[in-house]
């Protein structure tokens, strides 16, 4: 009962082998709550007026958040490389780029778009956003404040470190020039009303993030990230991830060290902008 309720909610997905999961990561909520088991945790959940706020810090105990600066660096870069000149090209007109980082937990992953955006030189005086979007609050208010550990630098170089970040006693607090570029909100991803609030974006990173859903929530997840999308506007997703089963709107792109997917340039563009 609390797997397809968090099913219904999230679109998580979770099988018998996941029990002992549940019983480990939500054992602690029951005792803080003052329940008397899994049972009343689920009527909490369902009832109580407090169930709703509950049933997200659920959904953040359940989910893993691991992530770091420059993960999977090599479709990074060709992001950097091959795809931010293209759209410098296709929004000369306008001066404007917006990046979506769907599912960015703590904040690394946008952060690392918008130090690339920078690493390209192709954007200067132009309208920037990079939004952030995550299912957990708490995750987003990581992201907001913006202050890192050594371990969330594992895959960067050096002088990224050294470019884009002051450091202090707490941590290395990622610079102000460049989080201002940066916003961060909160988005259940099969939200489509809701996700529709972030506008038209340039490219969309959602990457380790389908694995978590099941097969009819990950094409929800899609076609709202599709509409999200510009025509001839970027979907990466995790490298062990693909369309395949879920969507046939978009037109593979073949990159120097990765595939991406590509919204056709003359797909109709409908709903707000």
């Amino acid at each position: 009962m609390l797997r397809d309720l968090v099913n219904s909610t999230a679109g998580l997905h979770f099988d018998e082998a996941d029990v002992p999961l549940f019983e480990r990561r939500l054992a602690d909520r029951i005792v803080e709550l003052g329940l008397e088991g899994y049972d009343d945790y689920y009527r909490y959940l369902k009832f109580n007026p407090r169930g709703r706020a509950e049933l997200e810090t659920a959904v953040e105990e359940l989910t893993t958040n691991e992530t770091y600066f420059m993960r999977q660096d090599y479709q990074l870069l060709a992001f950097r490389d091959e795809v931010l000149p293209e759209l410098a090209r296709a929004n000369e007109a306008r001066r404007r780029l917006v990046v979506w980082s769907a599912g960015c937990s703590t904040g690394e992953e946008a952060y690392t778009l918008a130090a690339l955006i920078d690493q390209s030189g192709l954007f200067g005086g132009w309208d920037l956003r990079v939004i952030g979007s995550d299912l957990s609050r708490a995750c987003l208010a990581a992201a907001r404040r913006g202050v890192y550990r050594p371990s969330a630098f594992r895959a960067a170089q050096p002088d990224f470190r050294a470019r884009y970040f002051i450091e202090c006693e707490d941590g290395a607090h990622v610079a102000d020039w460049l989080r201002k570029v940066c916003y961060f909100g909160h988005l259940n991803l099969l939200d489509g009303v809701r996700a529709a609030t972030v506008g038209r974006v340039d490219a969309v990173f959602c990457r380790n993030v389908l694995i978590y859903f099941d097969q009819g929530s990950r094409r929800r997840v899609i076609d709202n990230l599709y509409e999200r999308l510009v025509p001839g506007g970027y979907l990466f997703l995790g490298h062990s991830e693909s369309l395949l089963n879920v969507s046939t709107a978009f037109e593979l792109a073949h990159l120097s060290t990765d595939l991406a997917y590509r919204k056709p340039v003359g797909a109709r563009r409908e709903g707000p902008t």
